[in-house]
C-alpha cells in the first residue's frame, strides 16, 4: 500500500461519497493507491477474508485515471416505510409536485438550509410488502418501499433530507424508523433516469 509523504504518512485510502451512519449500502467505493501493479481478483479476495461478514468486497479494478469520485454523480435509495399507502403515496405526490423544498440540517459549519426537491430526480413505489408490528400489538403495518434517485449536488441531499422533506409538504409521520439503502451510485442517466457502472471507463481502458 502507499502511503502519503511528510512527516506523518498516511496510507492512501479514500471513500468516495460514503453513504451517512445510520443507512445500508449495496454501492460503496474506495480507491486505494499502491506502489506496485496488483492482481485484481486476489487483492479482492485477501480484502474480502480480512473483513467481517456481511461487509464484502464485490470486485477490485485497476483505476486508468484520477476522475472517480467525478462519476458518481447520483446515487438510488430504497426506502422502507411503515404508514398507511394513502399517506406516503399522497406525500410523494405533493412532493414531486412542488419547485422547492427547503429543509434544515446541522453542519460541520452551522445550520444549513437547502433546497431538497432539485435533488430528487424520481421517486416511485415498488412492489410492497407487509410487515408484522411488534407483538404486543398485534397489529399488521402496511410498508410501502419507495426508490428514490437523488442527484449528487453540494450540499448533499441525503435519506434523511427526503424524509424531512416528506414530511413538510405531506405531514408524512412514519410508524417506526424508516429502513433506508443505497443501491446504487454512478454516472447519471438523464434519459429515463437511471445509474450506470463507474467502473465503466476502466473496464473499457484495460
Amino acid at each position: 500500500m502507499a502511503y502519503s509523504a511528510g512527516f506523518s504518512p498516511h496510507p492512501k485510502i479514500s471513500y468516495s461519497n460514503s453513504a451517512p451512519t445510520g443507512v445500508a449500502s449495496e454501492a460503496e467505493y474506495v480507491e486505494i493507491g499502491v506502489t506496485q501493479l496488483c492482481d485484481p481478483d486476489k487483492l479482492r479476495i485477501e480484502l474480502d477474508a480480512a473483513l467481517p461478514p456481511g461487509l464484502d468486497i464485490i470486485e477490485v479494478i485497476v483505476a486508468t485515471s484520477s476522475d472517480f469520485s467525478v462519476r458518481l454523480e447520483a446515487s438510488v435509495w430504497e426506502m422502507e416505510i411503515c404508514a398507511p399507502e394513502k399517506a406516503v403515496m399522497g406525500a410523494v405526490g405533493d412532493l414531486l409536485g412542488s419547485t422547492e423544498v427547503l429543509v434544515e440540517r446541522m453542519t460541520k459549519s452551522g445550520l444549513r438550509v437547502f433546497d431538497a426537491r432539485s435533488a430528487i430526480l424520481l421517486m416511485e413505489r415498488v412492489p410492497q410488502s407487509a410487515v408484522t408490528a411488534p407483538a404486543d400489538t398485534q397489529m399488521l403495518r402496511e410498508c410501502v418501499i419507495l426508490h428514490v434517485v437523488v442527484r449528487h449536488i453540494t450540499p448533499s441531499v441525503r435519506p434523511d433530507d427526503v424524509l424531512t422533506a416528506l414530511k413538510q409538504v405531506g405531514n408524512l409521520v412514519p410508524l417506526k424508523p424508516v429502513r433506508v439503502t443505497r443501491l446504487a451510485q454512478g454516472p447519471l442517466n438523464e434519459v429515463g433516469i437511471s445509474i450506470g457502472d463507474p467502473f465503466d471507463p476502466d473496464r473499457v481502458l484495460v
